[in-house]
């Protein structure tokens, strides 16, 4: 890739860039955090320390990892779902009152409305059209249960490493996600997801941030939902 193509795909994609790396940082930062408490408690339990590479493969790291996972994509995935359907006037992150619903082919740009340059599975039409048409949720959706799987199988196998500390039985898979620490833990997630897009959806009818396309433009009035025509 020549100098010239380098520069050109680091500013087509530098959102995502600088995200990736932010979160490469958010992890290196949760990893060295978490292994000088660990091994801060272990010294206070007169407990053997472990290194940053144990910590980060240990049951302890990824349970903590998945929780914030889980409620991440499952925010996207409700969002993504109500915006169909629901709308809020004058807010940035939603439809304009009365385009609720999944919208006409001509606006999707399907059918008798699909371009030349349109991605080859909406151009395909059948099975493939309509498992594209909702690939975005399905996949949020996927996700979502995979990072929660995930939570309840290495939340289990650190519970029970603590429950064993304590001399206690071990739990099974079924009690560890009935159990109200599982369900404490995760609700306190969700809740905080929730509240995090009700704020966005609420603020943006009010507020604005100048070139950001999460906001209207500056003069908008407040009850008008969108710039588009």
């Amino acid at each position: 890739m020549t100098g010239q193509r380098q520069r050109e795909f680091l500013k087509d994609n530098a959102l995502s860039l600088a995200f990736l790396l932010l979160l490469l940082l958010s992890l290196a930062g949760q990893a060295l955090s978490g292994v000088a408490e660990y091994n801060d408690q272990a010294r206070t339990a007169q407990l053997q320390e472990i290194s940053v590479w144990r910590y980060v493969t240990s049951s302890r790291f990824a349970v903590d990892t998945a929780e914030n996972w889980q409620s991440e994509y499952l925010q996207f995935a409700v969002f993504i779902f109500l915006t169909i359907w629901l709308v809020q006037r004058g807010s940035s992150e939603s439809k304009k009152p009365g385009e609720e619903g999944r919208e006409s082919d001509k606006k999707q740009l399907l059918g008798r409305y699909v371009r030349d340059d349109s991605p080859p599975w909406a151009r395909a039409g059948g099975w493939r059209t309509a498992l594209y048409s909702h690939s975005l949720l399905v996949i949020m959706t996927t996700i979502f249960v995979l990072s929660w799987t995930a939570q309840a199988i290495a939340g289990r196998v650190a519970s029970n490493e603590e429950r064993m500390r304590e001399l206690l039985e071990p739990q099974t898979l079924g009690q560890y996600v009935t159990s109200p620490d599982f369900w404490s833990r995760t609700f306190q997630n969700w809740q905080s997801e929730m509240l995090a897009i009700a704020s966005m959806a609420i603020l943006s009818i009010y507020l604005r941030e100048r070139g950001s396309p999460e906001s209207k433009p500056v003069g908008m009035p407040h009850d008008e939902t969108s710039a588009d025509d």
